[in-house]
């Protein structure tokens, strides 16, 4: 079986690849399934725990990995780190505008029933969606560079990343579907949410693959863009709003923790 698959094409290998990294990530979004009652303690330690996730992420799978390929491609690494890093979090700090812009011309009307953050909920998806994206092309990349010989990559190599990313997705899965549990979401849809943010892989890997040329100039530059718009949306909303329990330093060590065991995911998968 094993053999077979690795005889396949690197472009059905990289799609099988982030097909596997995408299931990781709808495994840790099923978490929410294990939580039968909603207690504020919990879920704030739990946006506690994502933003650490969250900030290692942004280092360690992102603008790390963006410097090393941006000298690799002799890029200038500080130029091309910055203008992802802030052009991400510009992104989402202009969204921030437009939806506060919305909710003043459709305020809510007096006695509706408070509903869940949406602003919050979106800009945690598209943030960790972001994510997914330049992780999938690395996957997709990382095979592609087979067919062309690159820089001896080989098949072993390419699992071997596809695997480190995949285990990378189990607490980002579960730093979605958690707090939009928090928010007021269903398990079902919470879980639903949680996982979607990950079926950009398969698409990006397979993308990837086909573009391995071109794609691999774009990747430093995704990559920071990525990492700005996962810390904006730590330091707007997920940070501030775990900070609101009374127990602020419990908290506060849920973020440690967050940030340990991604950081030990990165570090020890490569």
């Amino acid at each position: 079986m094993l053999n077979t698959i690795l005889s396949w094409n690197p472009i059905l290998q990289a799609a099988l690849a982030t097909l596997f990294t995408w299931s990781i990530t709808a495994i840790g979004a099923a978490l929410v399934y294990f939580f039968k009652t909603i207690h504020k303690n919990i879920m704030d330690g739990m946006l506690g725990f994502a933003g650490g996730v969250m900030i290692a992420a942004s280092f360690f799978s992102l603008i790390a990995p963006a410097i090393t390929m941006a000298e690799n491609l002799h890029l200038i690494p500080w130029l091309i780190t910055f203008l992802g890093f802030f052009s991400g979090g510009l992104l989402l700090f202009i969204g921030d505008k437009v939806y506060d812009i919305y909710e003043k011309r459709n305020p809510r009307k007096e006695g509706e029933s408070e509903r869940a953050s949406l602003k919050r909920c979106f800009m945690l998806i598209s943030s960790i969606t972001l994510h997914n994206i330049p992780e999938g092309m690395a996957v997709g990349v990382a095979f592609g560079s087979v067919i062309y010989g690159l820089n001896g990559a080989t098949v072993a190599a390419a699992w071997t990343l596809a695997l480190g990313i995949g285990l990378q997705n189990f607490p980002e899965g579960t730093a979605v579907s958690m707090p939009l549990r928090r928010e007021g979401f269903s398990r079902n849809k919470s879980f639903f949410l949680g996982q979607l943010s990950g079926i950009v892989e398969p698409i990006a890997g397979i993308i990837g693959a086909i573009l391995v040329m071109k794609v691999q100039v774009l990747l430093p530059f995704l990559l920071s863009f990525a990492a700005g718009a996962m810390v904006y949306v730590v330091v707007e909303e997920l940070i501030p709003e775990s900070q609101t329990n009374q127990k602020k330093d419990l908290m506060a060590l849920f973020t440690l923790i967050g940030f340990s065991i991604m950081m030990i995911l990165d570090i020890g998968l490569g």
